[in-house]
C-alpha cells in the first residue's frame, strides 16, 4: 500500500493530466475511510463521497455474487448535468472515485489517465 504522500503526488500527477478536475481519494472499501486525496474544490467533501461511494461499490460486488457473475467490477460511472464521476477499483480492498468537470473533460480521457496511473496505488 503507498503511503499517503505517494496517494497525494499520484493524484497530482493525474490532475496535471486531466482537464477539469476536480477531486479524486483513495478509499478503503469495507470502511469507506479516505487513505488519500486531492481536490481543487473546497465545497466538494470528500471524505464524504468517498464513504458513501464505498456503499456503492459493496452493494454491486453482493449484486454481482448474487448473480452469480464470476468477472471482476473494473469500474463505475456516474454522469451528472455537469460532472463525470468514475469509481475505479484498484483491487477489491481499494478504489479510486475521481470527479471531473464534464464540460473540460471526458470518459476516454478519464480512463486513459486513470488506466495509466492505476498502478501508482497499489
Amino acid at each position: 500500500m503507498p503511503s499517503e504522500k505517494q496517494i497525494v503526488d499520484a493524484f497530482e500527477k493525474i490532475a496535471g493530466e486531466m482537464p477539469g478536475f476536480m477531486a479524486a481519494s483513495l478509499v478503503d472499501t469495507e470502511s469507506g475511510m479516505t487513505l488519500g486525496l486531492k481536490s481543487v474544490r473546497p465545497d466538494f467533501d470528500l471524505a464524504a463521497a468517498s464513504a458513501y461511494n464505498s456503499e456503492m461499490v459493496k452493494q454491486k460486488l453482493k449484486i454481482m455474487k448474487a448473480l452469480n457473475l464470476r468477472t471482476n467490477l473494473e469500474d463505475m460511472l456516474l454522469t451528472l448535468g455537469d460532472q463525470i464521476h468514475v469509481i475505479k477499483l484498484i483491487s477489491p480492498a481499494v478504489f479510486v472515485y475521481l470527479a471531473v468537470d464534464r464540460s473540460q473533460c471526458n470518459l476516454a480521457i478519464v480512463r486513459n489517465v486513470l488506466g495509466k496511473h492505476a498502478s501508482l496505488f497499489q
